[in-house]
């Protein structure tokens, strides 16, 4: 079997590279780990820069969002009690966020994909690369008992952190930078009406906390936890009463509680593997970084992957330019690393990190250094413009000529 992009998983990203790829009359086959149920099963991320906005509507995959989806113009950042309202609009010259679930945005793009007829191969074992420095790569898979060879051209490693295509790349070249953080945040997802028309991160004396959203009738909410915690501790009456003691008051007293849908602890961690491409294999979203989830990035920074690299194949294929290949992951560390850095400056301002020292420096201090820091730049015209810019995303960058 033969295509001329094969792209491993299928999650948003392979998703969203294949739809862009196949309007473009580039042929491409999926090869996913798990199951469709089991995809869209993940609970992530629900805030979409508009950049990401954008490519679904190129993807043709966003008539639903534009339905449903929700256009945020602000967000709140609150202190104790005290609350600053960051107007995302105001501060960039009308940029915005949707809101819109990455479970729901998974669905749309599989919806797609099934109504194009397009090859995917869910619950594939056993995937290999091969060859992949060469111009005659191919990739390997048992699939319903048979062993399965892709020929192609290139191919998009979109498989996440724990998959096979970064562990193809040779420890000798590539470098993996990496912090993970000494807490976790413990999510809820109810059935419940948002406690806000926009989210709220919350900094407190008890932790840190989030009022975030699906739509108007479902809700997400986290709260910073011990690591060493298990979902199985935390009651949903438990979670109740820990997150009102972390919102503004005004909000707890009026915000609506319910059963659980679904409920985790993710451990944070910052993770940026370079170079994001090898030969004819190119790393694409959590394959090749990972942010803590406090700066919104990690769906749309494996969303500007997605970009650079469909402008790089679509150069390739339609214009036969191969010398925009090398481009790639330059391109795209660029930006991974301005998201990388938000996220880890904002996490480390947002958070209560105990007694472990950060960088060297005592907790005590690094806590009046980050106090300072927020007031800085929730007092000032031109420290909110620094947050609003960064959240709604950087622009995404072109393709040398």
């Amino acid at each position: 079997m033969k295509t001329q992009v094969a792209i491993i998983g299928a999650g948003p990203s392979g998703l969203l590279l294949g739809q862009l790829l196949a309007k473009q009359g580039i042929e491409n086959v999926i090869i996913e780990r798990v199951s469709g149920e089991y995809v869209l099963g993940r609970i992530r991320a629900g805030v979409l820069e508009q950049g990401m906005v954008d490519l679904l509507r190129e993807a043709d995959v966003a008539e639903r969002m534009d339905r449903e989806g929700e256009v945020h113009t602000g967000v709140e950042l609150a202190i104790n009690d005290k609350r600053i309202r960051i107007a995302l609009d105001e501060l960039t010259g009308g940029d915005t966020v949707m809101v819109y679930g990455q479970t729901e945005v998974t669905r749309d793009l599989m919806q797609a994909r099934q109504d194009s007829g397009l090859t995917t191969y869910y619950e594939a074992s056993d995937v290999e690369l091969h060859d992949v420095k060469t111009d005659s790569p191919y990739v390997t898979f048992q699939y319903q008992g048979e062993q399965v060879r892709l020929d192609c051209d290139f191919i998009a490693g979109c498989d996440g952190f724990h998959g096979v295509s970064r562990k193809t790349i040779p420890d000798t070249v590539k470098t993996e930078y990496e912090r993970v953080y000494p807490f976790g945040w413990l999510g809820l997802l109810s059935d419940t009406k948002p406690a806000h028309e926009e989210l709220i991160y919350c900094k407190t004396d008890r932790g840190f906390a989030l009022a975030s959203m699906r739509s108007q009738t479902r809700s997400r909410y986290y709260i910073q936890v011990p690591l060493t915690d298990k979902v199985e501790d935390w009651s949903d009456e438990a979670f109740w009463t820990e997150l009102k003691l972390r919102l503004p008051k005004d909000v707890a007293d009026k915000m609506e509680t319910g059963p659980s849908i679904e409920k985790s602890i993710a451990p944070l961690r910052s993770f940026v593997c370079e170079p994001m491409q090898y030969g004819n294999l190119f790393l694409v979203g959590d394959a090749a970084h990972i942010v803590p989830p406090t700066g919104a990035k990690g769906l749309n920074l494996a969303a500007s992957d997605v970009s650079t690299l469909y402008k790089v194949l679509t150069r390739v294929y339609q214009d036969n330019d191969r010398s925009c290949i090398d481009q790639y992951s330059a391109i795209c560390l660029r930006r991974v690393w301005h998201g990388e850095r938000f996220s880890w400056w904002m996490t480390n301002m947002m958070h209560d990190f105990g007694d472990v020292a950060v960088n060297g420096t005592d907790n005590e201090t690094f806590s009046k250094f980050m106090t300072s820091e927020l007031d800085y730049f929730t007092s000032t015209e031109e420290g909110r413009r620094v947050i609003a810019k960064q959240y709604v995303g950087l622009p995404y960058e072109d393709l040398k000529d």
